[in-house]
């Protein structure tokens, strides 16, 4: 259903020497090369399983490798509580499938889209001072990322913006996408992350779309622009770490 490189990428998080667990439910990787602010990471995919990576020292710090007999993945999170071992929040995590990423190269540009730059810095600022602090900050939509297109309006007003950058050295581009709210419920958005998410496929890159879980316009938004949700991908939060 996805394209090789996103299964590629997402497999390669949790392939490790030692496998501490497996079965239909759960697996769990012990992986010494993970990085420290991810020394825990999870993958709850769309059919149900719940993929774990985690660095030695944490497995031995939550009783793992004596305990995976009867483990299930009620039980890990259980485990994880009690070691007092925080999670950060998972994400819905978005891709095209192979189909729609056909389609997606096929399409014809919108005029009133384009890609921007630096000589778009003051228009940019502009954009941004009519955005709440809180939009800005879900969004995290900058000029100075990989790629940043806009829609604008008749008047040249930017309605709605959305940025992209490389992610964990994959080909692989996470977007954020952000629309002032008297453009909001015209399909902006969803145009522009198609015309992105086409500028990034040209350039070799498949598209990565996250949100919160309870963000429900975020999540209407990944499906109108036809992206389809792969799994939940949570990391250990950043007080956690060492």
């Amino acid at each position: 259903m996805f394209p090789p490189v996103i299964e590629s990428f997402w497999q390669s998080q949790f392939l490790s020497e030692t496998a501490a667990f497996d079965s239909e439910r759960l697996s769990v990787h012990i992986n010494p090369e993970l990085e420290e602010s991810r020394r825990l990471v999870l993958l709850e995919r769309i059919e149900g399983k719940l993929m774990v990576a985690m660095k030695p020292a944490l497995a031995q710090q939550i009783g793992l490798l004596s305990q995976t007999q009867n483990l299930t993945p009620e039980s890990l999170r259980l485990n994880l509580q009690a070691a007092g071992i925080a999670l950060h929040g998972a994400d819905h995590v978005f891709h095209f499938s192979e189909a729609v990423f056909a389609a997606l190269l096929a399409e014809p540009q919108a005029d009133h889209i384009r890609p921007l730059n630096a000589s778009d810095e003051k228009l940019f600022a502009e954009f941004q001072s009519q955005a709440s602090e809180q939009d800005l900050d879900d969004a995290w939509v900058e000029l100075d990322h990989w790629a940043v297109f806009g829609a604008f309006d008749a008047k040249g007003k930017l309605m709605c913006a959305a940025s992209m950058y490389p992610w964990d050295g994959a080909p692989i581009t996470d977007i954020g996408v952000l629309t002032l709210p008297a453009f909001r419920g015209q399909g902006q958005a969803r145009r522009v992350v198609r015309a992105i998410c086409r500028h990034a496929a040209q350039a070799g890159f498949q598209t990565q779309y996250r949100c919160q879980l309870d963000n429900a316009a975020s999540i209407a938004l990944a499906q109108a622009a036809g992206l389809s949700l792969y799994g939940n991908w949570d990391v250990i939060a950043q007080d956690e770490e060492a």
